[in-house]
């Protein structure tokens, strides 16, 4: 196998659509502690309110509120370092404010002023920028920047609230202007091929180390000990526009014998009554809102990982972090067919209707946990550091960087043949 050499950015600054400190971290926070184990600084810009605050939702407002309190915190006193190499700014930013020309002038003077500031203070020299979401372009408009990247991971324009119309004019444009683009799932990529031929599908990866944890002895915490075995699983934001909750409620009333253990909670601004009516359900259990760090104890005392997405404009251009997750922790998977799953199948069944999803559920539970052997495998590769050498691969240069390992040549060239 040839040798590959990475260039890694002295310094980044990467856009994200998530706060730094989100229950769950997503591809921005795994990806920002990349690049920072890797050598790089990198500058962390929280997210700008892509979507206006609903009129009578309390959470919508609660939300606000908390931005800019702390956009004041982080206008007075810059970005702060929250973990080495990262430094987090939460911009005070008008909420969706790119939707008027005032607003927009506005949020681009402030932007630009407090990544300046910070940018100047850590010496930041032509940094990479790395961007989840088109609305960063007028900040950085006369910057003196290296490179463009785009990391899509999800279809935003079909999230609830947005102004679509606004986001396809301005993606359009940052597609254009990329000097590369990564989609997590080929229709995202199909999507941003149309306006960058320099685009690549890769997948999104695990932290194998931390749900690894599942796989080892260890205590099952009490809430869920005193659940009756078989247990089922799902974990994340139950957000009512991702997740089938009537596929759920007629297939945990089907099969009674069953335990259906979720552990997040409701998506900010959500008032489900299906998941409310799932809720009721004695065989089904919420446990709420669970630390990071506390998720492999819990993953260890289940049989099957569950991803019910409902196939919908905005699912279909997903590729859960899940899906490795549950792997990385032994668990085989019951999903939904999103269009992943038309290229990574393994460890996984899919079923579509209630019988199709109950069938699916019983071969797994009949076939156990994956072992240590069989998971090695499956997830061999797929790393964060591993995946983010990748991405860096694609940028080119003319310097001596670090080199990929093996299995990370190996995850290179199997995304490159996929595309």
């Amino acid at each position: 196998m040839a040798e590959r050499e990475i260039i890694v950015p002295q310094s980044c600054i990467l856009f994200a659509t998530a706060d730094w400190d989100e229950p769950y971290w997503t591809n921005k926070q795994h990806c920002a502690k990349s690049l920072a184990e890797l050598g790089a600084q990198v500058l962390y810009v929280e997210s700008v309110g892509l979507r206006s605050p609903k009129a009578g939702s309390a959470k919508d407002w609660g939300r606000l509120w908390k931005r800019l309190c702390k956009g004041l915190s982080s206008l007075i006193s810059g970005a702060v370092e929250r973990s080495p190499g990262i430094f987090v700014l939460s911009p005070l930013l008008v909420p969706a404010g790119h939707r008027h020309p005032f607003t927009r002038s506005l949020n681009r003077w402030l932007l630009r002023a407090s990544i300046a500031r910070t940018a100047g203070q850590q010496h930041f020299r032509k940094p990479l920028v790395w961007t989840y979401h088109p609305f960063m372009l007028d900040a950085i408009e006369g910057m003196d920047t290296g490179a463009l990247l785009y990391h899509c991971v999800d279809d935003l324009a079909a999230v609830p609230g947005m102004d679509a119309e606004a986001f396809r004019a301005a993606e359009r444009i940052l597609l254009q202007r990329a000097d590369v683009v990564f989609a997590t799932s080929p229709s995202l990529a199909e999507h941003c091929r149309q306006h960058n031929a320099n685009t690549h599908f890769l997948p999104n990866v695990v932290d194998a180390e931390h749900f690894g944890r599942a796989l080892e002895p260890g205590p099952i915490p009490e809430d869920l000990a005193g659940i009756p075995e078989p247990r089922l699983c799902y974990h994340g934001v139950l957000s009512d526009f991702k997740i089938d909750f009537q596929l759920l409620i007629d297939v945990a009333r089907m099969k009674p014998e069953w335990s259906w253990v979720f552990i997040g909670e409701e998506r900010e601004g959500q008032k489900s009554p299906l998941m409310a009516e799932l809720a009721r359900l004695p065989n089904v259990h919420f446990l709420g809102y669970k630390p990071y760090a506390e998720l492999p104890d819990y993953l260890r005392g289940v049989r099957v990982g569950l991803l019910p997405s409902l196939i919908n404009d905005y699912t279909r251009g997903m590729f859960p972090m899940k899906y490795y997750e549950y792997l990385a922790a032994g668990l085989p998977i019951a999903a939904t067919p999103l269009d992943f799953t038309h290229t990574h199948c393994a460890g996984l069944r899919t079923g579509l209707d209630v019988s199709e999803f109950a069938a699916v559920i019983n071969d797994l539970l009949n076939g156990g946990r994956y072992s240590a052997e069989k998971v090695a495998d499956l997830v061999a590769g797929c790393t964060w550091i591993e995946r983010t050498l990748v991405m860096l691969s694609k940028l080119g240069g003319n310097k001596t960087g670090m080199r990929l390992s093996d299995a990370g040549a190996e995850c290179l060239d199997a995304a490159l043949g996929q595309e």
